[in-house]
């Protein structure tokens, strides 16, 4: 009798043991997440995105962060990469008291609203972000909102904040045309390839098309493309900044094989003004990169290495300071 009593009061003792366990694991979870608040929003049929709010605070800074090329997601990643590279920056400029809106690019719609993609054109991503900036304006809920764009989102940010936005940041963003920055690519593996691509890219700003481009180029000339790339290089990316009349910080890596420190000093030389920032070993998503180039391409694969020690602090302090 005495041992069964034993075992009874036990047995109770480790029920409220693991009752009181579960109550601390859950509470540090919930401490672990409740400064920040994310929620899905949609903008209108073509944009789907998560906001990423700070908990404390009233009329917070507000950061649209714009994605790079390709089939690139909210979260900054694509096919055969994931870094989680946007989702990552989001969550830390929550934590610093700062508001942010990533959101995938209108490519994820194409197959649902069957857009071709012979009618996709540069000027429907930029528009994508103008939306974007109206929908966030009239709620009246931010301090300020900045566009931040990545790679490509670079360009379309600039065209986007022009008398919309308070603030620019360009993150690894080109300060030459598309068609020149290919180009230069190609160079680097084959003369010949480049000067094709040149000449090709020549037929297409002047005809509107090019046919005798190298096959080799076929994913980069491909015919159903041609309508966007000659929407996308009648841009140059120094003449849209020097235009902008708001604060503007330039964020370059030094270890970036995708986009070389030069052109974000040629965006700092069209706009004088603006900030420039090249982070030691940084590469083209936002990790420190202290080995070689088989260590740099890894890291586009790896969503839990941490992101460039320098990196939030450069953004938090430039935000901070708008006005």
């Amino acid at each position: 009798m005495l041992k069964k009593l034993a075992n009874k009061f036990l047995l109770e003792i480790m029920k409220n043991y693991l009752l009181l366990l579960a109550i601390l694991v859950f509470n540090i979870g919930f401490s672990q997440s409740d400064s920040i608040v994310e929620s899905e929003v949609s903008i209108n049929k073509f944009i789907d995105g998560t906001l990423t709010m700070p908990v404390a605070g009233e009329q917070p800074n507000l950061v649209i962060l714009i994605q790079g090329s390709g089939p690139t997601d909210r979260n900054g990643n694509g096919f055969m990469m994931k870094n989680n590279a946007s989702k990552l920056i989001a969550k830390e400029l929550a934590k610093n008291g700062i508001a942010s809106y990533r959101f995938d690019k209108r490519i994820f719609k194409m197959n649902k609203f069957k857009i071709r993609e012979e009618e996709l054109s540069f000027e429907d991503f930029v528009q994508d972000v103008s939306s974007i900036l109206d929908y966030f304006k009239a709620e009246k809920t931010y301090k300020k909102i900045i566009i931040a764009g990545h790679s490509e989102g670079s360009l379309i940010g600039m065209l986007a904040a022009k008398d919309k936005a308070d603030a620019f940041i360009s993150l690894a963003g080109a300060g030459r045309s598309i068609d020149k920055i290919i180009v230069d690519q190609l160079a680097k593996q084959s003369e010949g390839l480049a000067e094709n691509a040149k000449s090709s890219f020549q037929d297409i700003r002047e005809k509107g098309k090019s046919i005798e481009y190298n096959p080799l180029l076929q994913s980069i000339f491909r015919p159903s493309v041609q309508p966007f790339l000659k929407s996308w290089m009648k841009y140059e990316p120094t003449e849209v900044i020097s235009t902008l009349e708001i604060p503007i910080l330039i964020i370059n890596g030094s270890f970036d094989i995708q986009v070389d420190t030069s052109e974000a000093q040629l965006l700092k030389e069209a706009n004088p003004k603006a900030q420039l920032v090249i982070l030691d070993k940084m590469n083209h998503v936002f990790r420190k990169i202290d080995g070689d180039n088989l260590e740099n391409t890894k890291a586009y694969n790896e969503p839990n290495r941490a992101l460039h020690p320098e990196l939030m602090s450069t953004l938090v302090d430039f935000i901070k300071t708008i006005k």
